[in-house]
């Protein structure tokens, strides 16, 4: 891609992001979590139910993505796809406000279909990237959206903060979430009015054609994946070391409020300042990828979460838990915009969609596994505990905290698999962004 990008269209792009990052700053961090987890269910069952329903959504993420990738390519329909997935995810979100004390099976379905419309539409997104990036900017241009998203949601949670500590109860934290599914559709207007779609749109085939399309591409996707071999490999390393991710983003506030008993207005703090941090490390790594190279980048970003899990295991105090988030921040920040960045970068031009849709595959699979697999260890290692004659809360908490080796694992063992990859030529660097 030689031209120039709109400036008007990344902007739009870049907004989008802080509109989906308010919904994972609110609904999957800072409230809905823990709300589900201590006030619908309770107790070491809400974290198994909690990892359960990110399992079930993201399960069904992992079929669904491949194949709208594959149908959005082969239709230069990108941007409708996105825009049914947005529609979905607001309307949902802003339905959680009907989940009430006890309501499980409700809260964990309207939980699931917002997740759907979520993570399908995060496929379309990132797909937009090497069309509004030259190749070598997509490094930088990825962690400038990263970064603007994180301000996006401190911005909301901010909002939500002061409606919390002003008002109080669970009136209000459910309240949070219909304003959550309003900011993200206004900061995805832009988007759907800046951003052109490349490509010529096609008519698709019809009846059978229709249905059997998506599974021929995906079949050439797979064997394009094969020749690609360094897309190949990193996709397996980012399966294993993304578990790791999605179960400290998806707990996070949940071992706030298990290990040091913090209130939700302690919890939004907490987060806001964990997206603060991470503008930093969205930014940061993106500039410095055609420096050093992708892989030293993802290792030193993947060795400091390593770290900051390891501390959280034997911290105790408030301050300890405050400085490991702003810490873990940073670090799962810079994996995840340099992880986006190197799709771009190792995709064959003209089929972004369904290598992201791999992408997202990848994505999804580890995430409808990580979860499940932290929630089982805290459920089962409680009950154990509680067996042997530990005092609930206490064995709840010493569950949580042998859970933790679960993410360091899953992050280690995918560094360890991650492959050489070949520098982002430099050859643009100076055009601004």
């Amino acid at each position: 891609m030689n031209s120039v990008p709109d400036r008007r269209a990344r902007w739009g792009w870049y907004l989008y992001d802080a509109g989906n990052s308010a919904y994972a700053a609110v609904v999957l961090l800072a409230v809905y979590a823990t709300y589900f987890k201590d006030a619908v269910v309770g107790g070491p069952l809400g974290s198994f139910y909690w990892g359960i329903a990110l399992t079930t959504a993201t399960a069904l993420v992992a079929v669904i993505a491949p194949l709208f990738g594959a149908i959005a390519d082969a239709s230069a329909n990108k941007k409708r796809l996105l825009l049914l997935c947005t529609v979905i995810a607001c309307i949902f979100t802003a339905s959680l406000f009907f989940v009430t004390e006890g309501a499980i099976l409700l809260g964990m379905t309207l939980f699931i279909l917002a997740e759907i419309g979520y993570r399908s539409g995060q496929v379309f997104y990132n797909a937009f990237l090497p069309e509004i990036a030259n190749r070598s900017q997509i490094g930088r241009v990825s962690g400038n959206g990263w970064a603007i998203g994180s301000a996006g949601g401190v911005l909301c949670l901010l909002l939500v903060l002061v409606a919390v500590k002003g008002l109080g109860g669970t009136l209000v934290v459910r309240a949070s979430l219909v304003f959550t599914a309003l900011y993200f559709m206004a900061f995805s207007i832009p988007l759907f009015r800046w951003l052109q779609e490349r490509g010529e749109h096609r008519q698709l085939p019809r009846g059978r054609e229709l249905l059997s399309l998506p599974f021929k591409r995906l079949a050439e996707t797979i064997r394009a994946a094969r020749d690609h071999r360094e897309f190949g490999r990193f996709l397996i390393s980012f399966l294993i070391y993304n578990e790791g991710i999605l179960i400290t983003l998806s707990f996070g506030a949940i071992l706030g409020a298990t290990l040091f008993d913090l209130a939700q207005e302690q919890l939004i703090l907490f987060m806001i300042l964990v997206q603060i941090a991470s503008v930093p490390g969205a930014f940061l790594p993106g500039l410095i990828v055609g420096r050093i190279g992708v892989r030293p980048t993802l290792l030193l970003s993947l060795a400091g979460l390593v770290s900051a899990v390891l501390w959280l295991f034997f911290a105790q105090s408030v301050t300890a838990f405050y400085v490991i988030g702003a810490i873990a921040g940073f670090a799962l920040t810079a994996v995840q915009s340099v992880s986006r960045a190197t799709v771009g970068l190792l995709a064959p031009e003209g089929r972004s969609a369904e290598f992201y849709g791999f992408f997202a595959v990848a994505g999804r699979t580890s995430s409808a596994v990580g979860p499940a697999v932290f929630g089982a260890i805290v459920f089962h290692v409680a009950r154990g505990l509680e067996h042997a004659g530990q005092a609930p809360l206490l064995a709840e908490q010493t569950a949580h905290r042998y859970a933790l080796f679960s993410i360091v694992g899953f992050l280690v063992l995918g560094a360890a698999m991650l492959p050489a990859m070949s520098r982002p030529t430099r050859s643009r660097q100076t055009e601004k962004g």
